[in-house]
């Protein structure tokens, strides 16, 4: 007589027993799947783990062109003008740069600056943020002196030639003044 709470041989469900795996789906689909899952174990191969490590080794190349940007704090274009330098990108001038944007011209190499047909500078006195100052345009001749200190002597000359930097916006459009400062940028650009 069989123990209390064991099968005997004749009571034995009619159920198969199937082990667990994805090898068997192929030959006993389960029901919660509508079709059979082949066998397919995920394996990296030394191939794909040196792309993949390849991939993420290679710093992003990301380059930053500017056009349309009228200037601001001088302080923020120092910070972000070094961050694109310490990341060896290119920047591309495909429009406006005026006052502080012009800053990229001492932070960056100049070899990774170049200029578009459509780019167009304006150097002008550094100034107060005119909300300290009740609207009005009061000059820094401290700020002005930090500008000229970063640019390059190409910059500099330019702006000596064209009567030093005033309150007014001084502009150089594309041309051969442009590039005495500035390389055009390849075809590709």
């Amino acid at each position: 007589m069989a123990k209390p709470g064991c099968l005997t041989k004749s009571q034995h469900s009619k159920a198969r027993v199937v082990p667990s795996g994805l090898a068997n789906d192929r030959f006993f689909p389960r029901p919660d799947r509508l079709y059979p899952v082949p066998d397919r174990s995920m394996r990296i191969t030394p191939l794909a783990l040196l792309l993949l490590s390849l991939l993420a080794a290679a710093p992003a190349r990301a380059d930053l062109r500017i056009t349309r940007d009228h200037g601001g704090y001088v302080e923020e274009y120092k910070a972000k003008y070094q961050r694109v330098r310490d990341r060896k990108e290119r920047v591309i001038i495909d429009g406006i740069c005026n006052s502080a944007c012009t800053l990229v011209f001492g932070i960056v190499p100049m070899n990774k600056v170049c200029v578009t047909p459509r780019a167009s500078l304006g150097f002008h006195q550094a100034y107060y943020d005119k909300a300290f100052t009740f609207g009005i345009k009061v000059t820094s001749s401290e700020g002005t002196s930090d500008l000229m200190s970063y640019y390059p002597q190409p910059v500099k000359d330019w702006i000596r030639r064209n009567g030093g930097l005033t309150t007014e916006m001084k502009k150089i459009k594309n041309g051969a003044d442009l590039w005495r400062i500035v390389d055009p940028c390849p075809e590709d650009f």
